[in-house]
């Protein structure tokens, strides 16, 4: 009872008070006490959502004092050494190889910025499946990359644990662990049962619980160790495990435990079977369910399979194998759990690896007990984990939690080594990958589908196909990278064997059957899981055992291998039933057997001194081994042939991949490896024809003219062949495994792929084939790389094309590189895609062109010296000596000759190579070695001998051929002429008719069949081998194997005269080449110069082969001499032959077509350069350039426009009405200008910050709304601009067209479905000319250039006369346009504008959609265009001239759009700001008190009103007016400048001035003397004392220097050039003046003559008075006095405001963005865990804004509002619809602009000039200026929507 009293008391005294009793000697009490409260506290049939049970744990724990405290207290006594911080998926952490013992080894960013890793190769990576921070751990990391903590181990030095602080927790604790236990157990149930989701709740209403384990694990190492002896002690298990005897609950609670052990079938066999069937009573079977750790639970499950897999066998088969795999009995006890760590690592894999159980279970990592403990427990569990994992729905999230965990236990050599020992764990993970791999066999239907024997595994099984498999091999590669324990598994016979079987299920697999009839419906994608698992499963294992077999003393492992192979691969050729032939049509890609034979071979002959000979199986075997890596290159031949497209696309895929840089090291490199190996040891005769039966071109191999070929059609034919020879070449030339070392195959491998293509740095580092295992040394990035690659290639810096694409940082080989170093079998054995051996030869070319070595014509691959071979693998230059081949080259050179179809000038390149090869590749002549001449040796009559240089000058007279009876060598005439030359006429002379001795010739004539002599070879190889003969007879004739569809016509014998030999042949090619007689000379050799051989095209190619041959053999060179000595020149070729007309014609045809060509391109060229030239026109549109000429040149005509869509040329009129293609789009630039020419930074720390109160923008706003507060709303809203944030923009391409044309293309465009990135239904088009983006039409007026110049003519009349006409044609009233397609144009053009920027951009007076609102507006986008255009060139027209900008300015299209708007409303003439500015106007007293004031003219702005008066006037305006205008407008500019500029002096200034200026104003000049008026402005003001007293602590700030005459002069002429720039601006786009530039000092000078303020005489170099240009109508001291007193009148209230609305400042600053630091990592580490202003979370996608510096979450779900998403809402308040964001977690930059957004790219490079997008590589970054300065360029410029192309729609989801 008394424990429930406890209850009810407060839980900290009960506490305290437990705590004490429990230190008393005599405890007992206390124990019974704390026993009976936990039973009651922690009663696992509470629901787990109560957090009471926490509660009172935290409180006992913590003895009595607060939990907070107590934890602070247990952190002190930390012990740790090690960080161990653990994270989940998509943490960012670092890997540095430079410290990393372990590959896996990662850090993270605290421990990693707090080490010193400057010059390492690290990089930043985001978790894929979570890890753990390895500071401290110098099993895998070495200690000098530790962070300062971890280096000087603070840990070893701390006090120990006093007894009594964690007593509690001693006894507390284990209750808490069986409480969360029982939990677990009591809600687990069998998926069969029940779903998933109900482990889901179960695991969330632990939560708490669990969360708090993991805030112990974090308390330290004190803690830890507590828990570690908790976890471990296997007494408390004991105890608490089944629950007392009299508890139901528990009881219940224990046995469903047992039942989830007994269904995970994997209960321990005594249990199963007391009776002592423990012993395996049936047999194998029962061995076999115990011995897969009883994987197979029961004998009827098993029956089950067999049936499926169809056949006894096949299932008998794989019983079998597992009944043998457990060697040590321990593994087939199943679990048995003994502490609650145990436990809790099963229901850990029963719940599939929560989150939280595996960050606590990690957590205690760094405790070494624990450790060790958990390492042995997880390694017990390892076969039920995947067992599991096989089972579960979400394998993805279960395989990364488990490698999550097992990286850490396995990537520690000495833990590994350890379980390998202990708990058998490379037995484990073997058995388990054939268990996993068993459950998805198929029957293999390799060679012989119906008698097979062989399984493979099924590559559509979700197993393969979702790669459910990785964990497992993951983790056996990484216990492999350990040398002892790759020794253990090496030494470990009976594991070699069964891994051997795990390896031959992939043998084989997904085979491709070639469709023959029609195209196949469905294609399979199963190759990626093929090629995947071939590489995970089986190459990379393989990469980890070869690390360990470098040195002689491992021989014996190596040779192990190897034995097993050849077994296994023996057991697999029997399985499939291969004798000899491989059945036809089909091929595999993957034959790791093969695969790890050729490995294993090359390393021992490389690395482990090993005869080669020692280790290759006899010749039939060889034979065998080489079929199937020899069909796969066949195949690729036929794929590239187009012979598999009715296959589909996933054909190629294969051939690709297979190919392709990460599988080709462990695929086709071995296999060519294997292939030259066979080569080397076989007859090379029967090798030889072997490849040419296997291309499918042996019929192709006659003399005669036709043939027929039962195999390929004719256009496969050629590719077929050139495959053939090129695999000769390469097998022939290629050197990677046969003598180069691994530095020459790093530097070969990347000159091929620099030579295709230039590279990034990182793209050349994923080219490259590394070694799969990350042991292996030389990792890509190592220091052999990059001095490789600085030694081969040539850095080529980010550059910018003018068209604005973006380059990234490339290499590009080096001169000397591709003058001797280019090998193009290299390229064309390493290119997936043949376009790129193309793109290496024309790169090739153009080098070769560049550097004028070859100049005519293209030339051919190079030759290139190799390598000498290794002396084990000298038989393969045999292949180069053998008859077969030289028979061929015979052959193909003599069709070459002939012109026979299907021949090409790749296969003479070819042919040429290999009689290269040949040539520098001698054989020595063994003589006593050489066969017996057998009589039927069908072709050994053709050669002497087998060496090539002999054979050369061997002369070949007659040839036997076979050729179907309707070729022409079958002559039906009777009378042929007599032979006298070589040519194909000739050889139709039948038999009967050769001269006297015939039958000699006849006995004399060649046959050649290749299929009967490889035949032969075999049988004779067979029998030398003494097998049973009577098994492998095969037909002999080949006939009978190819019988064609359909009837043939009968093949009849024809003997046909040749009389040639190789060395004439090459030099009648020669000259068919060069198209000379006689192209070598009797005496030419002598002549030549040896080395100017390397580069050119055949005819070079040939005489290099020519002067090798006789350089090596007299024989040669006297043959050479002699044919070239008899160069009769050939009779022309007889007319009778229809080959050779047919020939004649084809070249005249060819010829023919040539020319037209060229002169349809020419044609085509000079039409395109006429567009460019129309397009391209520097000057601004027709319109205006004919305005530009008006002035010089009287032109009658109206302007003309074309246009574009119907090509027509003519006039705009009212009726049809041409219009400018133009693009309108709100922009906010000039908005973000400041007053400071100083770039504001982009914040990286909490303390600073961006206040945008000092914008343009914001200034503007500010200054409106005072105006508002005290002054009539109409008179304010034409006193200011707005537009300044959200102005409408417009700009031109410079095309015109009908707008009726127009509306037809905007039709076109709706119906056309494809769409790209623009939205026709928003008016979005692009130009049918340029393609330049545009979304409107502004209509061109009408009107005649003529016109246009009378406005022109200056004037002599007085400046009051010019006033009184401004002010007459301001009363005009405007008239209403008559209705006109042209004038319902621009008002269509109107709303556009007005629909283009959001209307709180349009509305800012007191009542909204008001006219004074559209007056404002509409004269304001004047406005913003015009500042824009300053902006664009510079902010000031000190460059004159038109920049780019004004090239395509539509500005004078613009204004008489507006103008003709703006006329529509008047201004009442009592209110027209003309008469206060040229008037004195008598005082108007009758303004009711009620209404507000007009706005002081003072505080008007002066620009606004020009371009008022310019807009409402009737147009067009005469330039005296306009001149007058900006007269009068300069006086009221100067005196505001003047106010504004006395406002800023001290009083005691203010006074002085005052004074010394009232002196002056009686002078002659008074009105154009700056002192005296501004001395007349301060008395004016002075009267009142509330304008100037308003601050008076202000102007002391402002005033820190003395105000000279000469600053004052200065800052009224800064004051005032804005005012002059606009003008100007205006003037040259109304009337084409042009802009002269000048220097910036005398800028003012300059505008104000070119205005007309100046008259030119006054323009001398001494410096000018801006007061100079002032031309007053009446007294300036009366209109003056006029102006004052308009801001004294006013009322104290307003008057307070009024020094702010005086005191402004036109100047600004050219916009820009912000300023960035350098390194990338700043900007990423402050913002990517920053959390979200609005929704206080870290978001996951975070973006800046770079005009601002706002921090927005990207696609934030958290930040919507209204539908739209954050970035989006962000562009449009901050730019308008414009926005410019660096997303942080991915480094690149997107633009929004409107409803469509862009990757614009990355202004953050690495070290080698790339960006490194999504932070991929996480290399570290830097700024890139270049890049950051066009970004900048394509804001201000507004030029984003025509630079980038790659636009979509965002959906306001961004």
């Amino acid at each position: 009872m008394m424990a429930v009293s406890q209850v009810r008391r407060d839980k900290k005294s009960t506490a305290a008070h437990l705590k004490a009793a429990l230190n008393w000697t005599d405890n007992s009490s206390g124990v019974r006490q704390l026993q009976e409260l936990l039973d009651c506290v922690l009663n696992p049939e509470k629901p787990a959502a109560d957090t009471e049970a926490l509660d009172w744990c935290k409180c006992l724990i913590a003895g009595g004092e607060g939990f907070e405290e107590f934890c602070k207290t247990v952190r002190s006594y930390d012990n740790a050494t090690l960080c161990g911080l653990v994270w989940t998926a998509n943490f960012v952490a670092y890997r540095c190889r430079t410290c990393g013992i372990s590959p896996c080894m990662s850090l993270c960013a605290e421990c990693f910025n707090n080490g010193d890793h400057t010059g390492h190769d690290f990089n930043m990576f985001r978790s894929q499946a979570g890890g753990a921070c390895d500071c401290g751990d110098s099993n895998v990391m070495r200690e000098t990359g530790f962070c300062r903590r971890h280096l000087l181990r603070t840990g070893e030095n701390v006090p120990s644990v006093p007894r009594d602080l964690l007593l509690m927790s001693e006894m507390v604790l284990p209750r808490f662990i069986i409480c969360i236990i029982q939990y677990l157990r009591d809600g687990y149930t069998e998926p069969d049962t029940s779903t998933e989701r109900d482990l889901q709740k179960v695991l969330q209403q632990l939560e708490p619980q669990i969360s708090f384990l993991e805030e112990l694990t974090k308390m330290g190492g004190a803690m830890r160790t507590v828990l570690t002896k908790i976890l471990t002690n296997q007494q408390i298990f004991k105890d608490l495990s089944m629950g007392q005897e009299e508890n139901v609950y528990a009881k219940k609670n224990y046995e469903k435990y047992l039942s989830a052990l007994k269904n995970s079938g994997l209960v321990s066999v005594e249990e199963k079977a007391q009776s002592g069937a423990a012993e395996p009573t049936h047999g194998a079977e029962a061995g076999a369910g115990a011995g897969a750790l009883g994987l197979l639970a029961s004998p009827d499950e098993s029956n089950k399979e067999e049936d499926q897999d169809g056949g006894q066998s096949v299932g008998q088969r794989k019983r079998v194998k597992l009944s043998s795999t457990a060697k040590d009995p321990s593994i087939m006890d199943s679990l048995k759990h003994k502490c609650f760590l145990e436990e809790l690592l099963f229901w850990t894999i029963k719940y599939e690896f929560p989150q939280k159980m595996v960050t606590f279970l990690l957590n205690m990592l760094p405790d070494q007990d624990y450790k060790i403990t958990f390492t042995k427990t997880f390694v017990q569990h390892y076969a039920f984990i995947m067992k599991t994992l096989m089972k579960s729905q979400e394998s993805d999230t279960m395989s990364n939690r488990i490698v999550h965990i097992s990286v850490q236990l396995f990537s520690n050599e000495e833990l590994a080594r350890h379980v390998t020992e202990e708990c058998q764990l490379l037995d484990i993970m073997v058995t388990v990958l054939l268990y996993m791999m068993e459950s998805c066999l198929i029957k293999s239907e390799l060679q012989d589908e119906e008698n097979s024997r062989h399984v493979v595994v099924n590559c559509s099984e979700p197993l393969l196909k979702n790669n459910t498999y990785w964990p497992l091999v993951s983790d056996f590669i990484n216990i492999l990278s350990h040398q002892s324990v790759a020794k253990k598994f090496l030494e470990d016979h009976s594991l070699l064997m069964l891994w051997m079987s795990f390896v031959s299920f992939f043998q084989g697999m997904n085979l491709n059957k070639r469709e023959l009839t029609e195209h196949v419906e469905f294609e399979s994608q199963t190759y990626y899981a093929a090629f995947a698992a071939e590489l995970e499963a089986c190459a990379q294992p393989m990469w980890g055992l070869l690390t360990h077999c470098k040195v002689k003393e491992t021989q014996e492992y190596t040779k192990t291998v190897v034995r097993y192979c050849l077994e296994t691969l023996q057991i697999w050729f029997d399985a499939i039933g291969f004798v000899d032939e491989p059945a036809p049509n089909q091929v595999t890609f993957h034959l790791p057997l093969h695969r790890y034979y050729a490995m294993f071979l090359s390393k021992a002959v490389k690395c482990q001194g090993l005869d080669l000979d020692s280790l290759l199986p006899h010749q039939e075997m060889l034979m065998k081994i080489m079929v199937h890596p020899l069909q796969i290159q066949a195949s690729l031949s036929e794929i590239h042939s187009n012979m598999w497209v009715r296959n589909g696309l996933q054909i190629k895929g294969q051939a690709m991949t297979y190919v392709q840089s990460h599988f080709c090291n462990s695929m086709i490199d071995p296999d060519i490896f294997l292939l030259q190996v066979c080569a080397s040891r076989l007859d090379p005769d029967y090798f030889i024809s072997s490849v040419f039966e296997r291309f499918k071109v042996v019929d192709l191999l006659t003399m005669a003219s036709v043939h027929q070929n039962a195999v390929l059609d004719s256009e496969q034919e050629r590719p077929m062949l050139e495959g053939a020879l090129t695999f000769l070449v390469i097998l022939s030339s290629l050197r990677i495994h046969l003598g180069m070392a691994d530095d020459e195959i790093l530097r070969a491998e990347m000159v091929s792929q620099l030579c295709m293509n230039d590279r990034t740095h990182s793209s050349l580092l994923d080219l490259i084939p590394e070694n799969p295992n990350p042991k292996s040394g030389i990792v890509p990035g190592s220091c052999s790389f990059e001095e490789m690659l600085s030694a081969v290639a040539d850095f080529k810096a980010p550059v910018f094309e003018p068209g604005g694409s973006m380059q990234q940082g490339m290499y590009t080989p080096k001169e000397e590189v591709w003058e001797k170093e280019f090998d193009p079998i290299m390229v064309v054995l390493r290119t997936v895609y043949r376009r790129d051996v193309q793109s290496a030869m024309d790169r090739y070319s153009a080098f070769l062109k560049q550097s004028g070595m070859h100049t005519t014509g293209n030339p051919w691959p190079p030759y290139k010296e190799r390598t000498p071979l290794h002396p084990c693998y000298k038989g393969l230059d045999r292949l180069l000596h053998c008859k077969t081949l030289h028979i061929v080259i015979f052959t193909l050179l003599y069709k070459i000759w002939l012109d026979h179809s299907n021949m090409s000038e790749h296969v003479l390149c070819m042919v040429l190579y290999l009689i290269e090869l040949g040539l520098d590749n001698q054989v020595q002549e063994d003589k006593e070695d050489e066969e017996p001449c057998i009589e039927e040796h069908c072709h050994d009559s053709w050669f002497p001998g087998t060496n090539l240089l002999s054979n050369l000058h061997h002369v070949i007279n007659y040839v036997r051929v076979r050729v179907p009876e309707t070729a022409p060598e079958v002559k039906r005439e009777k009378d042929p002429p007599p032979s006298t030359s070589a040519e194909a006429s000739n050889f139709g002379q039948n038999s009967w008719r050769l001269t006297g001795n015939w039958r000699e010739n006849v006995r004399e004539a060649q046959v050649f069949s290749l299929v009967a002599e490889r035949r032969r070879k075999f049988q004779e190889i067979i029998n030398r081998s003494s097998t049973e003969a009577s098994q492998v007879v095969r037909p002999k004739c080949s006939s009978t194997r190819w019988v064609p569809p359909g009837t043939p016509p009968q093949l009849v014998t024809e003997i046909l005269e040749i009389r040639e030999s190789m060395l004439s042949l090459l030099i009648k090619l020669h000259q068919k080449l060069s198209a000379k007689q006689n192209s070598l000379s009797a005496t030419w050799l002598e002549d030549m110069e040896t080395n100017c051989h390397a580069h050119g095209d055949g005819i070079t190619a040939i005489e290099r082969i020519l002067t090798k041959a006789a350089a090596r053999s007299r024989q040669s060179k006297r043959s050479i001499q002699e044919i070239c000595g008899q160069v009769s020149p050939p009779v022309a070729p007889k007319k009778n032959s229809p080959i050779d007309k047919k020939t004649m014609d084809k070249d005249e045809r060819r010829q023919r077509a040539r020319e037209r060509q060229q002169k349809l391109l020419a044609e085509f060229a000079s039409r395109q350069k006429s567009f460019m030239e129309t397009a391209m026109d520097v000057e601004s549109p027709d319109a205006e350039a004919a305005m530009d000429l008006g002035a010089s040149e009287v032109m009658e005509s109206e302007v003309l426009y074309d246009c574009v869509i119907c090509g027509q040329s003519g006039p705009s009129t009212e009726d049809r009405p041409t219009g400018l293609v133009v693009l309108l789009q709100a922009s906010s630039v000039l908005g973000h200008r400041c007053k400071s020419d100083e770039t504001k930074k982009l914040p990286t720390t909490d303390d600073e910050h961006i206040y945008p109160a000092d914008t343009c923008g914001a200034a503007h706003d500010v200054r409106l709304a005072l105006m508002q507060r005290f002054f009539k709303d109409s008179s304010c809203l034409q006193s200011v601009s707005i537009g300044w944030d959200g102005g409408v923009y417009v700009q031109t391409c410079g095309h015109t067209l009908h707008i009726d044309c127009h509306k037809s293309y905007m039709e076109s465009l709706r119906n056309d479905q494809v769409l790209q990135g623009f939205s026709v239904d928003k008016g979005e088009f692009t130009c049918p000319l340029c393609r330049q983006f545009a979304n409107s039409v502004l209509p061109c007026c009408p009107g005649r250039s003529t016109e246009v110049v009378s406005w022109h003519m200056p004037t002599n009349k007085k400046t009051a006369v010019l006033v009184k006409e401004v002010e007459d044609l301001q009363e005009q009233l405007g008239l209403f346009p008559t209705e006109s397609n042209l004038s319902k144009e621009m008002e269509l053009v109107i709303k556009d504008i007005k629909n283009t920027t959001q209307r709180k951009y349009m509305d800012y007076g007191k009542n909204p959609g008001s006219p004074d609102n559209d007056f404002l507006f509409m004269y304001s986008v004047a406005r913003t265009n015009l500042e824009l255009e300053l902006v664009h060139r510079g902010g000031n027209l000190c460059s004159g001239g038109a920049s780019a900008a004004a090239k395509r300015s539509c500005l004078n299209q613009l204004f008489h759009v507006l103008a003709m708007h703006m006329r529509l409303y008047s201004i009442d003439s009592a209110y027209n700001p003309w008469t206060r500015l040229t008037q004195v106007a008598q005082r108007r007293d009758d303004c009711l008190d009620d209404e507000r004031p007009e706005v002081p003219m003072l505080f008007r702005d002066c620009p606004s009103l020009l371009i008022i008066f310019v807009l409402t006037m009737p147009q067009p305006l005469r330039k005296e007016h306009f001149i007058c205008l900006v007269r009068m407008l300069y006086n009221l500019q100067y005196t505001q400048a003047l106010a504004s500029l006395s406002a800023k002096f001290s009083p005691e200034e203010r006074q002085a001035w005052s004074t010394s200026g009232a002196l002056k104003k009686n002078a002659f000049n008074a009105e154009k003397s700056y002192d005296a008026l501004l001395s007349h402005v301060i008395s004016e003001l002075s009267k009142v004392k509330t304008v100037y007293d308003v601050n008076t602590e202000v102007p002391s700030m402002l005033s820190s220097s003395v105000w000279s005459p000469h600053s004052i002069e200065y800052s009224l002429q800064q004051f005032c050039l804005p005012y002059l720039r606009l003008s100007c601006l205006l003037q040259h786009h109304l009337y084409g003046d042009k802009l002269s530039g000048c220097p910036e000092v005398e800028e003012f000078s300059g505008l104000a003559g070119c205005l007309g303020l100046l008259a030119p005489a006054l323009q001398p170099s001494n410096p000018i008075y801006s007061a100079s240009c002032l031309d007053w109508t009446v007294n300036a001291f009366d209109l003056m006095t006029q102006w004052c007193s308009e801001v004294t009148g006013l009322s104290d209230t307003q008057a307070e405001k009024s020094i702010t609305l005086l005191v402004q400042d036109p100047q600004w600053a050219s916009p820009h963005l912000l300023h960035l630091p350098d390194h990338y990592n700043i900007i990423f580490q402050y913002y990517h865990k920053k959390a979200c202003t609005a929704c206080k979370k870290v978001p996951k996608d975070p973006a800046l804004c770079l005009v601002c510096g706002a921090f927005v979450c990207l696609k934030g779900l958290c930040c919507k509002q209204q539908g739209i998403c954050e970035c989006v809402l962000h562009s449009q308040h901050c730019g308008a619809a414009t926005g410019i964001f660096l997303l942080i977690n991915a480094s690149v930059i997107i633009i929004i602009r409107g409803h469509r957004f862009c990757l614009w790219g990355s202004v953050y490079l690495d070290a080698h000039g790339e960006e490194d997008r999504d932070l991929r590589r996480g290399k570290p970054l830097f700024l890139c200026v270049e890049r950051y300065r066009v970004l900048q360029q394509q804001w201000v410029s507004h030029t984003f929507d025509h630079i980038n192309k790659r636009w979509g729609p965002h959906y306001n989801g961004l």
